[in-house]
């Protein structure tokens, strides 16, 4: 018995992932046009060509995913938070598949460790629990590249408020729009002044202006602060427009803005301390009341 539950829930996993994997080969497609449109541009087709020629086995699974899968499984994909952290899609589907095959393992494994203990589970317990664990693991990567994008843009805004002064020194000293530009982004080397430098490169090539550049990356990544120093150099570079003010005025409101916000955390972080140290404040009272209680009751 003990040896034939873990082998009985292996061979049900099993079952019910084929038939699932089944079901939606069955199933007509449901072309979606802007996912059909991603897969047919360049860079998209640049990251299947260098995940698949990757050494890496979650990307490969990925790339499998993507091609055999359907797009609706996927529920939804933080698209620009991946594009912001650079990992590559593929990377990011094989490690939705991994983590939900290590929910959907642990609770057979865990229950056939209780079977060995002598605490025997009804069946039902440990399939729900593999179904629900799967479920909830398979979004953790989602989690993952939210949470982690958020202090990314954090950053992001930090290192920004410095290249936009680093750029308006450079137009006040008499460069040109896009030397001012390029000249900022190779002051510093992190990856914030690597990306801007990289963008501004590419659009040099491609003939592109580079305030149109750095909107297009605002918008992909979701960063509004590019956005709005992108029209400031628009202004700059269109019609000739002095932004010295504008851009030392803008990276001000940007430190400013970001104080206030770390103001706001501190406080918040401040008012949960408070917590323990009242919490402990009802222990000692507790303590001091009750010798005095429990004399009273005896002597009752």
């Amino acid at each position: 018995m003990i040896a034939g539950l873990p082998l009985a829930m292996a061979a049900g996993a099993l079952l019910m992932l084929g038939a699932v994997l089944l079901v939606a080969r069955l199933l007509p497609a449901q072309v979606d046009l802007a996912e059909a449109l991603g897969r047919l541009t360049p860079s998209r087709h640049a990251d299947l060509v260098a995940s698949t020629e990757s050494t890496s086995g979650k990307e490969r699974l990925g790339v499998w995913a993507i091609r055999v899968l359907p797009p609706g499984m996927w529920v939804r994909t933080p698209t620009r938070e991946l594009a912001l952290l650079r990992i590559p899609l593929a990377k990011f589907y094989g490690d939705k598949l991994t983590f939900a095959a290590l929910g959907l393992v642990a609770p057979p494994l865990l229950g056939a460790f209780f079977e060995v203990l002598g605490i025997g589970l009804p069946l039902m317990v440990p399939a729900f629990a593999s179904v629900a664990l799967a479920a909830v693991c398979f979004f953790i990567p989602n989690y993952n590249a939210v949470d982690d994008a958020k202090r990314a843009r954090v950053e992001f805004a930090r290192a920004l408020g410095a290249y936009i002064d680093l750029v308006a020194l450079e137009r006040h000293n008499g460069s040109g729009v896009r030397q001012a530009m390029e000249s900022a982004a190779e002051v510093a080397d992190s990856w914030v002044f690597r990306r801007l430098s990289e963008e501004l490169g590419r659009s040099r090539w491609s003939g592109l202006p580079p305030w149109d550049a750095l909107h297009a990356l605002a918008e992909e990544l979701g960063l509004p602060e590019l956005e709005d120093f992108a029209d400031i150099m628009r202004l700059s570079g269109e019609e000739g427009a002095a932004v010295y003010g504008n851009l030392r005025a803008r990276s001000a409101a940007m430190r400013t803005a970001m104080l206030n916000a770390e103001i706001a955390q501190a406080n918040a972080v401040g008012e949960r301390m408070t917590i323990p140290g009242s919490l402990l404040g009802v222990i000692f009272m507790a303590l001091l009341v009750a010798p005095s209680l429990l004399r009273m009751f005896s002597g009752t």
